[in-house]
């Protein structure tokens, strides 16, 4: 009899601790303690729960009330403006309650991108005084661990932290120096959704499905489609581990000669979930987010899809649209930072896939509403493509907030090519977005322009300001120019500006002639 007891009360303890478990209330790790709520919108919270469970939510006076549906349950809270600090307060008609604290109410943005949107505070320039200074308790941050797959995830391990002199130096140097402007600017909260993952490609940050139904990037998913046909886990396994057996004697080989240790070999399977797979890090890394009241989404990526700079004319904008639809915020600010000045100069002017690439994402503005550029090609370092000025960078893209969201008169666009006139062996361009008038930095003379006839071959053009938003061009050698180009080079040496905000004039091109990334698929 003793031993059927045991067993009855065992069996009906695991039935409860099961039931327990089943009904406990569950959120996404974007929901937590210290996080920021966009002010003055409704903004959703959901999670897990059993289903058919009632959950309460509370904050402040409001109080939702809703029931699971298949386990999934969601609310969306009234707007609030900026301020704080709150309580919510979750609670399920099975369970027990879960209580969010110190919940600001101010601007939210999500800083995505590749490695010079990851690369943080500490790597920045004075990055050690930065931290010294970072002790911002109204901003609050949150990164999204780097996880590629193609299963949609729903949650991730993080959550939200007070910026303090002790984690500044960790977060995104460009999503800090924007999210600090914000903050000191408009005297709110700011929350920060870090997301960024180095190397990554336009195509891993965009649902499979949107990618296929497009139908214009079959070349792509053909590809990718092959190189997921092909692949042999065991193979991949066998074939790394043999690497790293060669990579070993190679590095006790190079310690014994005094040399520099070669790199340690990646798994050759590491594509599967790495950072370039088409929708690899939309589904396990954004999807978890998608939904959550932001403000707009900042963007710093560009240099892993340099060569195929052509096929980034409909890629990006393809991206930013298909984020604005699944977010169902409307056309959401998205502001990007164009590709920074990068490797040797050229000493002839000429073709360049990177200057393809700042074309594409300069075009991406006249197709979408609400999107904007800010132009680097003055910080770049030749040796190094992550510029270590990210305080610029950071600024520049808060302009573009300040400017055309927060209503705050401060100069936000670079100067643009608007149109060309050809007579008497010269150019004349005139440029748009002009604050005050064109002068050159650094040296007194203009640089970066170079001009082609009808024979297509270019050559530098001496350029000068002749008007308060014209330059005039000209050439001995090209008595009769038909094209003009500025700052069309991977490393351009170029320096004019505006002369109020000090913006660098935008890169561009006159003619359509077919680049050298035109074909590439």
């Amino acid at each position: 009899m003793k031993c059927c007891f045991r067993a009855v009360t065992a069996a009906a303890l695991l039935l409860s601790l099961a039931s327990g478990a089943s009904a406990e209330i569950k959120l996404p790790a974007i929901f937590g303690s210290h996080m920021v709520l966009q002010r003055d919108q409704a903004n959703p919270i959901w999670g897990k729960a059993a289903p058919g469970e009632q959950i309460t939510v509370l904050i402040g006076d409001q109080h939702h009330v809703t029931n699971s549906t298949d386990g999934n349950w969601r609310v969306v809270l009234k707007p609030l403006p900026a301020g704080g600090p709150h309580k919510i307060t979750i609670k399920g008609s099975n369970s027990s309650e879960d209580v969010l604290d110190d919940v600001l109410v101010g601007e939210v943005w999500v800083c995505s991108g590749q490695s010079n949107m990851q690369w943080s505070v500490s790597q920045a320039f004075d990055g050690d005084l930065e931290a010294l200074a970072g002790d911002f308790p109204q901003i609050r941050h949150i990164s999204v661990p780097q996880v590629g797959t193609q299963e949609p995830q729903w949650t991730f391990a993080g959550q939200w932290d007070v910026c303090t002199p002790q984690n500044v130096g960790q977060l995104s140097a460009v999503g800090f120096f924007f999210g600090r402007q914000l903050q000191q600017t408009l005297k709110v909260p700011v929350g920060l959704i870090d997301d960024a993952w180095g190397g990554s490609a336009c195509e891993a940050w965009i649902n499979r499905d949107t990618l296929a139904k497009d139908g214009r990037f079959p070349e792509l998913l053909a590809r990718w489609e092959q190189i997921e046909k092909n692949f042999d886990k065991a193979k991949a396994d066998a074939a790394h581990a043999k690497n790293l057996e060669k990579w070993k004697a190679d590095v006790a080989a190079a310690k014994d000669a005094g040399k520099q240790p070669p790199r340690q070999p990646q798994h050759p399977g590491g594509q599967m979930t790495g950072n370039q797979r088409p929708a690899n890090i939309y589904n396990g890394v954004l999807k978890p987010t998608i939904g959550y009241g932001i403000r707009g989404a900042i963007w710093y990526q560009g240099e892993s899809n340099a060569s195929r700079a052509y096929q980034y004319r409909d890629l990006f904008p393809l991206m930013i649209q298909s984020w604005r639809d699944e977010w169902a915020q409307g056309d959401f600010p998205f502001y990007w930072v164009q590709l920074a000045d990068f490797m040797a100069e050229q000493p002839q002017p000429g073709d360049s896939a990177w200057a393809e690439l700042r074309e594409a994402q300069t075009m991406t503005m006249s197709k979408l509403p609400n999107t904007g550029e800010a132009v680097i090609i003055d910080l770049g370092e030749s040796n190094d493509i992550h510029p270590r000025n990210k305080q610029f960078v950071g600024t520049r893209l808060a302009r573009w907030a300040l400017a055309k969201n927060y209503g705050i008169d401060v100069p936000y666009h670079s100067p643009t090519f608007k149109n060309l006139e050809i007579g008497k062996g010269q150019a004349i361009v005139t440029f748009d977005h002009v604050r005050s008038n064109l002068r050159a930095f650094d040296y007194p003379d203009v640089r970066g322009f170079a001009v082609a006839g009808a024979d297509k071959k270019w050559h530098w053009a001496t350029a000068a300001i002749t008007g308060k938003d014209q330059v005039t061009v000209s050439c001995p050698d090209v008595p009769e120019p038909v094209a003009v180009r500025y700052g069309w080079a991977d490393n351009p040496v170029c320096n004019l500006r505006d002369a109020q905000s000090a913006l660098p004039v935008t890169p561009f091109r006159t003619d359509d002639w077919p680049g050298v990334t035109a074909a590439a698929k």
